[in-house]
């Protein structure tokens, strides 16, 4: 029994190490100079989509670089580093690249990760979009503590589900 125990112990700490290696390397690679017009691209494509969907959705909204517009309500907000998703793609990426299954289930969770948590962050920027222009104070608290929460639990429920169906040491079939 101690032996399954202490077992159970040492793969918990293989993760966390392989976890914590696996994030430090990938926020790294985020901050590094080269990577930085990639990720700033990344949110403007994030503000120009978003904008196209208010706008095919019957709203009013412009997009310029990072930022929306709406034009009417003189309300504006930039996508920056941690509105974009990227932080917490990298740290459901740093648990799937951790657990130990086989290639393909990992390419598949990091795919099927990414797109989970930036769907629901695309929802949370347009949610955000109407708040700012109707209630700052509910635009503040959704953006500080809902949407972050909900954000993270995504990634949390997201790896849960895939970590139970991932098979140890395989491949998908």
């Amino acid at each position: 029994m101690a032996a399954i125990a202490s077992g159970k112990r040492n793969r918990a700490g293989v993760f966390l190490a392989l976890f914590a290696l696996a994030a430090l390397v990938q926020f790294a690679v985020l901050l590094a100079a080269p990577v930085r017009p990639l990720v700033d691209g990344f949110s403007g494509r994030l503000a120009s989509f978003s904008a196209w969907l208010i706008g095919a959705l019957g709203g009013a909204c412009s997009h310029h670089g990072a930022f929306l517009t709406n034009p009417t309500k003189g309300f504006s907000m930039e996508i920056r580093d941690g509105c974009n998703g990227v932080n917490v793609v990298i740290l459901l990426w740093a648990a799937i690249l951790a657990y130990p299954a086989g290639w393909k289930w990992k390419l598949a969770g990091l795919g099927g990760g990414m797109a989970a948590v930036e769907i629901l962050n695309l929802l949370r920027l347009i949610s955000l979009y109407y708040l700012g222009q109707y209630s700052w104070p509910v635009f503040e608290f959704a953006h500080l503590y809902l949407w972050e929460m909900l954000i993270i639990l995504d990634a949390i429920v997201v790896f849960g589900f895939w970590s139970r169906r991932a098979v140890p040491g395989e491949s998908r079939r």
